[in-house]
């Protein structure tokens, strides 16, 4: 007999237990406040598998043949994923106007620039990062050697994002003239163009994973928006001084407006520019 449609009622161990799995596995903590959000999120796909408790679920999420596969699915469950082109204009005018010039002109001689979009989502940030290079760079593209990076704990978005297609609630931020340069309108739907589309390379990662972050080697930018907040102060740290550790020595981190690096021994300067919200290493001193 199938199970009715209501929400399962999440014990205060079992959300203690689940919580464990969600930080072990991706770093995320959940606040005890948010028991009710994990609870309601989960309940549907209990229903699916037939589960009458979360202690069942829970068992197949860490002991079961599937166990890998249903992390992908619980995890993109009880997420969010805001994101949309261009988000915070006036971070990314600092990255366009005052970090990437320096950038140009330092790699001149290499003509390599690598950027990466860390916990990207469904690939809005990358692909803007793409837009950024490719209008500033004109006629000079073909001369240079762009790699850019997106990453994300979700397989789902980054299919997504693979795929380039986008609703209207993408482009919330975005200049009329930047859709219709780059994008092609069918339907309901907004299909990013191949050129923009082959600048980026989209990969699986986990912020904990450092290991990984290593093998890809040194980035001049990295920005990582509005996911630290989801941390606690252990994973924070070990995020922020990974991100130390893979950038060049005149690379700049960007966080998200409602973070900061404070407390942290970790040697970054921020840049003393309103709305930034970049940090340079302190052996490169303040872009001024």
């Amino acid at each position: 007999m199938p199970l009715t449609s209501m929400t399962i009622s999440m014990t205060t161990d079992e959300f203690e237990r689940m919580r464990k799995v969600v930080y072990d596995r991706s770093g995320i903590h959940f606040q005890d406040a948010k028991k009710y959000v994990m609870e309601s999120r989960l309940s549907r796909r209990l229903e699916e598998l037939e589960m009458t408790s979360f202690s069942q679920y829970i068992s197949f999420l860490t002991m079961g043949p599937y166990q890998k596969d249903e992390f992908q699915e619980m995890f993109n469950r009880i997420t969010i994923n805001e994101t949309s082109f261009f988000r915070n204009q006036p971070q990314l005018d600092v990255f366009e106007k005052r970090v990437l010039p320096q950038l140009l002109e330092s790699r001149k001689e290499s003509k390599r620039i690598r950027l990466w979009s860390a916990a990207c989502s469904t690939g809005e940030e990358p692909y803007t990062l793409a837009m950024i290079m490719h209008r500033t760079l004109g006629l000079r593209m073909p001369d240079w050697h762009i790699e850019i990076l997106g990453t994300d704990i979700s397989e789902r978005c980054l299919l997504a994002a693979q795929k380039g297609s986008y609703t209207s609630f993408s482009f919330r931020s975005v200049d009329p003239l930047v859709q219709q340069r780059y994008f092609k309108q069918e339907g309901n739907l907004f299909h990013l163009n191949d050129e923009i589309k082959q600048m980026v390379n989209f990969e699986l990662h986990n912020l904990r994973d450092t290991l990984a972050a290593k093998r890809h080697g040194m980035w001049d930018a990295i920005m990582c928006r509005n996911v630290m907040i989801y941390f606690d102060d252990e994973m924070k740290t070990s995020c922020v001084q990974m991100f130390y550790d893979q950038l060049t020595i005149d690379g700049t981190l960007f966080i998200g407006h409602s973070e900061n690096l404070r407390g942290m021994d970790i040697p970054f300067h921020q840049m003393p520019i309103p709305q930034s919200f970049a940090y340079t290493k302190e052996t490169t001193g303040s872009l001024k």
